[in-house]
């Protein structure tokens, strides 16, 4: 939804969530353009439904984005612009949770200056980033980009780099760190809960040693001893 507050990051499993995914012109929020947008819609683990629209982004993609992306000038020559498709997006999303990986620090603020450049409000959903929540639970993991989970779980990487592929993918490795943080993917890789808020605990660094802390600080300030 669109409002003034823009919505928290959270570090926990949701079973019913909207998990999108952005393919820009360039790496910077500052004066790169979304030229696709992709998302599906979970409810209970299960997608529901799909949405996926191409956007002409008013200049010229790069040659250096459309060889990660393949979505080059013609097939966006006459797409409708941001601000129509970020109209229906949102619609789409209602206020549901958005998940996404490396959201936080990409797609998120994306959203947030074409909210504010089109419409004078924010995105006030919460969201999770699945890079953030694989980093929790797959610690020793040597790399957490989106392709390497998916390999790990042992899930198709075909057509990557399109966002409703990426979505689709995205969404089961989502699933898949559900298992570690509740136990069924065994005892070994359960993941230490937060009793307060449910999100992952973490090993942190204080005055006297290690100790457990809440990975929702700081929202949510519960400690332990280890």
């Amino acid at each position: 939804m669109l409002g003034n507050t823009k919505g928290r990051l959270i570090n926990k499993y949701v079973p019913d969530y909207v998990l999108f995914d952005l393919e820009t012109t360039g790496t910077s929020s500052n004066y790169d353009e979304v030229i696709e947008i992709s998302a599906v819609k979970v409810q209970s683990g299960v997608i529901v439904g799909e949405f996926s629209q191409l956007v002409n982004p008013g200049k010229s993609i790069p040659y250096a984005a459309s060889m990660v992306n393949h979505i080059t000038d013609d097939m966006v020559a006459e797409a409708p612009e941001f601000e129509e498709i970020l109209q229906a997006f949102m619609d789409f999303v209602g206020d549901s949770i958005l998940v996404g990986h490396n959201i936080n620090s990409f797609d998120m603020k994306f959203l947030y200056r074409d909210s504010e450049r089109y419409f004078g409000q924010t995105v006030t959903n919460d969201y999770i980033d699945t890079l953030k929540l694989a980093r929790l639970c797959l610690p020793d993991l040597g790399h957490h980009r989106l392709s390497d989970l998916a390999q790990y779980y042992g899930i198709s990487t075909e057509g990557a780099h399109r966002a409703l592929n990426d979505c689709r993918m995205n969404q089961q490795v989502f699933e898949q760190l559900a298992k570690e943080m509740d136990g069924s993917a065994g005892e070994k890789a359960k993941v230490k809960l937060c009793p307060i808020c449910g999100q992952p605990m973490r090993k942190r660094n204080g005055r006297f040693g290690e100790f457990w802390g809440c990975s929702g600080f700081p929202g949510c300030r519960y400690t332990e001893n280890i």
